[in-house]
């Protein structure tokens, strides 16, 4: 079975030039999808510089799009015959940004997050020198550590050992994934024998 490492963070911390890097080495990753669907909202909705759960009409409608997509590629990753695989943010930052943004939830969202797990997180740290604003990034800076934060609190409350990796160009910062992942496996080889 594949071994599924999700690669999460605040807004503007790097993850999909970080993705982008794993595919170019030949590795299966699945992509974040916020993007097209924060611009599909804004196009139904008013105009507004804020995340899209803050001007849709129907967070929780919203909300459930997204859980349902991520658990989608959840379950296409466990039909692949190939490992590791990677994902540009997972099921728990769903709950995360729900945090972040004061929205209750229930089972229907806890569910997943406790059935569908994944061997590996990566929780890429708030990197002010690279961050920028765009049309769909509506974030600040300091807003996108808040949501740093309740990524690494959600994550750790389903009890993930959440890793994380240093600044540095694309190249360090995937050889530090891999890293990670090396010595997960040595770890997993040890216990197994």
């Amino acid at each position: 079975m594949a071994k599924k490492t999700v690669i999460t963070g605040g807004p503007g911390t790097g993850k999909t030039a970080l993705i982008e890097e794993l595919e170019r080495r030949g590795h299966y990753c699945f992509h974040e999808f916020i993007r097209e669907m924060t611009l599909d909202a804004k196009k139904k909705e008013v105009q507004a510089l804020t995340n899209p759960l803050t001007f849709v009409e129907d967070p929780l409608t919203f909300n459930r799009m997204l859980l349902q997509a991520r658990i989608g590629q959840f379950e296409d990753a466990i039909k692949l015959q190939l490992t590791p695989v990677f994902f540009d943010r997972g099921i728990p930052d769903v709950l995360a940004y729900m945090d972040y943004f004061g929205q209750a939830y229930d089972s229907e969202f806890t569910g997943p997050c406790n059935e569908y797990k994944y061997d590996t997180v990566i929780v890429l740290p708030p990197w002010k020198a690279i961050y920028r604003r765009d049309n769909e990034r509506m974030e600040s800076f300091e807003e996108a550590c808040e949501i740093h934060d309740c990524l690494e609190r959600t994550y750790r409350s389903f009890g993930y050992d959440v890793k994380s990796i240093q600044f540095g160009t694309i190249e360090d910062r995937v050889n530090q994934v891999l890293e990670i992942l090396a010595r997960n496996d040595e770890k997993d080889s040890g216990r197994s024998s």
